[in-house]
């Protein structure tokens, strides 16, 4: 694996009145059911950062260390880029509740919930941001559940240097095939860990792959049976899951994503200038390398541009 990330090449342009206004550089690959590459653009090979479409794997390492999660809803949550809904914050504090935890043992920032709805919903009520209303206070909440139920310390549980986060590293690394290229700081203040688009698809069609029982089919499972913890009622991966069947996906800031589908195959990619709007037609683009084909996806393949309230051009995928 390179050790700098070289940058893409055009995978989506944004046309207004038959006019081409800018341009989406980025890299994506798309692997087979038997993890061989059979499509890609850009660079597939060195590290980006997939920021939280690595939540799947940390939470089946939260599992292998013990995190004692019965309802599969809750597992999904610890996985989850969730948008602050009720029934998201709700959760979140009975993880917290049901180890005698409060919303203070939270190590994520205070924030608004990133759903618009939702965000709306608070500022109405006259709430403002919290640790729980942040997006990865599932994955938070199920850390410290999994310090707990291993015996350690609950002091600093999110640096790299702790045990939970030593297991977490070793489950990324395990799972893409690869040694961490760099471990940062994600947005929530928990490690992320560097590794390449091709790694990520891996990962993800081994969690789709997987036996029945195992942790990470348990995660994955999990994701596909409750989407709207995933993400929230509106978000792209909760949409995807529940319009294609079987297929996993899970989004990530800075324009990455990532989904696999069972016996058929696994994409990721990432929008070199972060911007979320050109994911999911290029991800339409790539499944299609594969044959997966729903009615969500048609609605992915162009996003329409407006102009007056009225449609004037489309967002649409070069590759």
């Amino acid at each position: 694996m390179g050790k700098t990330y070289e940058g893409g090449v055009p995978l989506a342009e944004v046309v207004r009145s038959g006019f081409v206004e800018g341009v989406h550089r980025g890299s994506v690959v798309v692997l087979d059911a038997a993890g061989s590459p059979v499509a890609g653009a850009g660079d597939v090979a060195s590290p980006i950062f997939p920021r939280s479409s690595n939540k799947p794997m940390q939470a089946i390492g939260m599992l292998r260390a013990g995190l004692p999660l019965t309802d599969p809803a809750d597992v999904a949550l610890v996985a989850a880029s969730h948008a602050g809904e009720e029934f998201h914050v709700e959760r979140v504090h009975a993880l917290l509740r049901d180890a005698g935890l409060g919303e203070d043992a939270l190590h994520c920032p205070a924030d608004l919930p990133f759903g618009e709805a939702a965000r709306e919903a608070v500022l109405r009520a006259g709430g403002g941001p919290s640790r729980v209303l942040m997006n990865c206070s599932g994955k938070h909440a199920g850390m410290l559940r999994t310090c707990l139920a291993a015996g350690w310390s609950l002091d600093g549980y999110w640096r790299p240097e702790h045990p939970l986060q030593q297991r977490l590293t070793a489950t990324v690394e395990e799972f893409t095939g690869e040694r961490a290229a760099a471990i940062g700081v994600d947005g929530c203040g928990a490690p992320v860990h560097a590794v390449s688009l091709t790694g990520l698809a891996r990962a993800f069609l081994r969690l789709v792959t997987a036996e029945p029982g195992t942790a990470e089919r348990t995660v994955a499972d999990a994701m596909r049976a409750y989407p709207e913890m995933v993400g929230g009622t509106q978000a792209d991966d909760t949409r995807l899951m529940r319009g294609v069947p079987g297929l996993l996906a899970k989004i990530g800031a800075e324009g990455v994503m990532a989904a696999a589908v069972p016996g058929v195959g696994a994409v990721a990619l990432k929008i070199d200038d972060g911007a979320a709007r050109a994911r999911m037609p290029v991800l339409t683009s790539a499944l299609s390398r594969l044959d997966v084909r729903a009615p969500i996806l048609t609605e992915y393949a162009e996003l329409p541009l407006l102009g007056g309230g009225l449609p004037v051009g489309a967002l649409r995928p070069l590759w």
